[in-house]
């Protein structure tokens, strides 16, 4: 660990997708110091890790890019400011000394907030200094001047998504014929902070009570406020429909419309779904779910079912054209979360409805095929709907089902 007094000073290296293919160092001017001030290396190494997230970026998907924007941004910072050495020239040992400082970093490089990088000031980029390389992710509920920022700890999926992206890193470096091989490949092997885990996993999902009140309360929101139709429909796509935030907006490569909605001739009715890895799928869509598609159209002054010409947006904006960002449906979702938690407080008393507190959008997802399974519905069936490349990854929540089972099983057991 660095004492605080020797700590260099961070700043973001990369921007937005968008913005590095239209990049310009001349509107980056502390960016631009900062690298002409290292060794010559410098610059060459961030023009790599530029051509990499942008070939990430172009053939992968945005949300990849910024996912190994994160990695290799704290990897190539770390060698600038700690390691001093080529990462041509780096060893295993090397990549598990960055392993070492990644699981331990410098209090003031954790920040608690996720902020832009760079803030648009007089035609330049200028360095927001409320971005730190690492996030402590913290409850929502948590009061954020009690945070204590040395107990930060990367989980065991932070930790496999950092060697991830340093091996597809070396990996690229390895086509372009500029490194000769992959030192993370072989560091993660011997990487003493991964655990071979055998837990009892805690899904992240509401409780049927908890959605219960969800529903209710976006309901409520509905008939007060017209325009919280979105809301409604948004958390009843989430959770019945098994989707991701993401699935329901509007990106560059695809935008989700009503006529995704189609109906089979056997009168099945699914929904289209572009999701992760750009693959698409087909939800099964059920027929209560359909009173709620129809309420939300008839908001809008359409039928009530859409036909197969109707290319309207799913989630329409009030104001202006188009669908909706990821970010603006979960802001839709939050006001649920938080009307219903005060809700359920007020009816039950806050430890009941504390994980309201806690919920995010993803939440809804695994709300809806946890309580499937526990319904008893085929596994495969809501393995193809979540859209899981395999069956397996659909039996985590299936384990969470049978650890209830075992739980109560093992209440049964006596002392004497």
């Amino acid at each position: 660990m660095v004492s605080a007094m020797s700590v260099p000073v961070h700043l973001p290296l990369y921007p937005t997708y968008e913005e590095l293919l239209d990049f310009s160092q001349s509107a980056y001017p502390e960016l631009e110091e900062f690298l002409s001030a290292g060794p010559s290396w410098r610059k060459q190494h961030w023009q790599w890790g530029s051509d990499f997230l942008k070939y990430i970026g172009r053939n992968k998907s945005e949300h990849t890019y910024l996912r190994f924007r994160t990695d290799v941004e704290r990897f190539l910072l770390w060698t600038f400011l700690f390691k001093d050495k080529p990462i041509d020239e780096q060893k295993k040992k090397d990549i598990l000394a960055f392993a070492d400082f990644a699981w331990k970093p410098p209090v003031n490089w954790v920040g608690v907030k996720n902020v832009d990088r760079f803030e648009c000031v007089g035609g330049t980029f200028k360095v927001n200094r409320d971005w730190h390389p690492f996030r402590y992710k913290v409850p929502k509920s948590s009061d954020s001047d009690k945070i204590d920022k040395r107990r930060y700890k990367p989980s065991q999926a932070t930790l496999s998504a950092t060697f991830a992206a340093l091996m597809s890193f070396y990996n690229y470096l390895i086509t372009e014929e500029i490194c000769i091989g992959n030192p993370a490949q072989f560091a993660k092997k011997d990487c003493r902070y991964f655990i071979k885990d055998a837990q009892v996993k805690d899904i992240k999902r509401l409780t049927e009570e908890q959605w219960s009140y969800v529903l209710a309360t976006a309901e409520k929101m509905a008939e007060n406020t017209p325009h919280c139709e979105r809301n409604l429909f948004v958390v009843a796509c989430l959770k019945t429909l098994f989707l991701r935030i993401s699935e329901l907006s509007e990106r560059k490569t695809w935008v989700p419309v009503m006529s995704h909605f189609w109906q089979d001739d056997g009168g099945n009715w699914w929904l289209k779904v572009f999701g992760k890895g750009r693959k698409l799928r087909d939800v099964t869509v059920p027929t209560q779910f359909l009173a709620y598609l129809t309420r939300y159209r008839k908001f809008r002054g359409e039928t009530a079912l859409p036909s197969s010409s109707d290319d309207s947006p799913l989630v329409e904006k009030i104001r202006g054209q188009g669908g909706m960002s990821a970010r603006h449906l979960s802001r839709l979702v939050q006001s649920v979360f938080d009307q219903a938690y005060e809700q359920m407080k007020q009816d039950v008393g806050e430890a009941a409805a504390k994980k309201l507190q806690e919920a995010s959008t993803h939440w809804l997802r695994h709300t809806g095929a946890s309580l499937e399974v526990e319904r008893g519905r085929p596994l495969k069936d809501i393995s193809e709907d979540l859209g899981h490349a395999s069956m397996a990854t659909t039996d985590t929540i299936y384990v969470q089902s049978e650890n209830k089972k075992r739980a109560a099983s093992g209440k049964e057991r006596s002392v004497d």
